[in-house]
Order: C-alpha cells, then sequence, then structure tokens
C-alpha cells in the first residue's frame, strides 16, 4: 500500500512539474500578451527617452503590445537601473541602461544597490549619445590642437552636469590625456553649465551634442570635435579628439537591458525586435534629430562583451584620473 501511495504521489508530483514547465513554455511562445514596461533613467524629453521611445514605438507595432514608457530619473540613472534588478524576469520590464550606471558607476561607488553583472541580462546595444568638445568662440580657438596650446598659458576651467557624470569623467580623461592644470567644476545639470560658459564663468566642456547644438547655431559656443573614438556619420565635418590625441576616445552609449534569468526565447526575440526597430528610418531620423545615433549589436553575447570591456576601461580612467565622489 505505502508503495503504491508513494508512486501515486510521485506520479502527481511530475505530473505537477510538467504543467507548470507547459504553462511557462506556452507563456513564453506567446510571449508578449500585455503590456511592456521600458524604464528610463532620466527625465522626459532628454537623450535616453527619445531611444526608449522611439524604439517602443516599433516594437508596439511588431509586438502588438503597448509599450508603457515610464521615466524614474534620480541618482544618476541608477534609481531606474535599480528598478529593473528588482523586476520579475518576465520581459516585460526592460531598461534603457547606459554607461553611466552600468560601466562607470562600479568604479566610483563602494556600494551599488545592484550588481551591473550578475542582476541583468544586455539585450542589444541601442544608440551612442554623441558629446561634443565645446568651446567660448571669443577665445579664438578653432581646433583641438590650438586649444591644447591656447590653454596651457591661462588657467581653465571645464565644466559638468554633476560630479562622476559622463561629461566629467570625459573632462578628467582629457586633462591626463594632455596633462593640462584644468579645474573642474561641476553643476546642477548641462544647461546651467552651459550658460556659464557662454558668460566666459568656465572655458571648456565636453557637453552633449543635442544640449550645445541651439547655442552653436546662435553662434554663442563652438563645438570643436567629438569624444567619440572616430567620427560620427550624422556630424561628418567634426573631427573626432582622437585624431590630436591618439587613443582618446569614448562611449555614451545606450542599451536594453533585462532582468537576469530572463528567458532565453524572450531576450532572443527581443534582441530581433529591437534590432529591427533601430533600422526603422523614423527612428533614425528622430533619433539622429537630436544627437542620437542608433546602432545595435552584433549578438547579445557581443553586447555583453562590450559592456566588460567598457567597464574596465573606465575603471583604469578613473583610477589614474583619482576621481572620487564619495
Amino acid at each position: 500500500m505505502k508503495i503504491f501511495m508513494r508512486a501515486i504521489i510521485g506520479f502527481a508530483s511530475g505530473l505537477f512539474v510538467g504543467m507548470a514547465f507547459a504553462s511557462t513554455a506556452y507563456a513564453q511562445a506567446k510571449y508578449p500578451v500585455r503590456p511592456i514596461r521600458i524604464l528610463i533613467p532620466f527625465p522626459a524629453a532628454g537623450a535616453a527617452d527619445t531611444i526608449g521611445r522611439t524604439i517602443g514605438e516599433r516594437l508596439e507595432a511588431a509586438l502588438g503590445q503597448p509599450m508603457v514608457v515610464d521615466n524614474r530619473p534620480g541618482a544618476a540613472g541608477r534609481l531606474a537601473t535599480e528598478m529593473l534588478a528588482r523586476a520579475e524576469p518576465n520581459g516585460y520590464t526592460l531598461l534603457v541602461g547606459g554607461v553611466g550606471p552600468l560601466s562607470i558607476s562600479p568604479s566610483l561607488y563602494k556600494k551599488l544597490p545592484y550588481d551591473p553583472e550578475r542582476d541583468f541580462l544586455p539585450i542589444t546595444r541601442a544608440a551612442e549619445i554623441i558629446n561634443v568638445m565645446v568651446i567660448n568662440p571669443s577665445s579664438g580657438v578653432g581646433g583641438v590642437k590650438q586649444f591644447i596650446e591656447w590653454a596651457k598659458r591661462r588657467e581653465v576651467r571645464f565644466g559638468s552636469s554633476g560630479p562622476g557624470q559622463f561629461d566629467h569623467l570625459v573632462g578628467e580623461f582629457f586633462k591626463r590625456e594632455t596633462g593640462l592644470p584644468m579645474t573642474h567644476v561641476p553643476y546642477k545639470g548641462g544647461g546651467p553649465a552651459l550658460v556659464d560658459m557662454i558668460s566666459g564663468d568656465i572655458q571648456l566642456m565636453f557637453a552633449t551634442y543635442v544640449t550645445a547644438v541651439p547655442h552653436v547655431r546662435g553662434g554663442r559656443l563652438r563645438v570643436l570635435a567629438v569624444s567619440t573614438p572616430k567620427r560620427q556619420p550624422i556630424l561628418p565635418d567634426l573631427p573626432a579628439v582622437s585624431e590630436v590625441i591618439p587613443g582618446f576616445g569614448v562611449s555614451n552609449w545606450n542599451g536594453i537591458f533585462a532582468p537576469a534569468k530572463t528567458p532565453r526565447a524572450i531576450a532572443d526575440r527581443l534582441f530581433v525586435e529591437i534590432n529591427k526597430a533601430m533600422l526603422h528610418p523614423e527612428v533614425k531620423k528622430r533619433q539622429n534629430n537630436v544627437g542620437i545615433e542608433p546602432g545595435g549589436s552584433p549578438s547579445r553575447e557581443a553586447f555583453a562583451k562590450f559592456i566588460r570591456e567598457d567597464t574596465a576601461r573606465w575603471a583604469k580612467i578613473i583610477k589614474d584620473t583619482n576621481i572620487k565622489v564619495e
């Protein structure tokens, strides 16, 4: 009798496990069956918001479900990033993640509320937010090499949108590579920094193109180069800083992430559909208009490898420049 009962219990347990597995497999095969939330770590109308919304619109058409854009600014992008780490790994919460919270922060902060390698599944790189080397035209400087010579003869103050932000670290990297005795002046955002540059309080900034371009078109500021490793297709006439300083170049990348342990079938489908979305002419047009260059990854594994290498590179820059924010 006991043997019979054990057999019945074993059969029931196996049936339950089989049904649960079949249910999970069915849910994955039917994915998505409800709206998908896209976390944006910064306020509406910013670069990350543009990336999330333009891609989200194409995903709606491809997947047949609404994409709910959820702006969660705070802690320089770390708030939304932590939210993704705590989300269910079912494909219904995604993040427009970037270089700051995922590549830079691990070397800046002793404690993070998430582990960049353990807690996230990189889906694909999505875009490059272009940063440019900006100066006040009253200096009379017309290029990177001329600026370096000009800066050697005076005190130069460079601005940023805040300590530990991408533009701050690019400025410190430039300072290290040129040997210029520059002083960092942090602001609460890139806009206020550019206002002080126009007035002459600071002399240099590595601003996002989208925040700088209205002042550039108005003749109040001058762009010398892009800070990316090479020239950008949407700004072909602008040289890269690396053309004067070999080895200089940093990427203000953004990508799409899911929680770790998201099923492979769902991650693979998202990879395919997001990369398709980035090829859509309207996505490219709208992103290019605000200084963003869309571009995916050849594979999910390639994107994960890129992040590991980028994190190691920033760790070296932060160590060599002795940057501390805590």
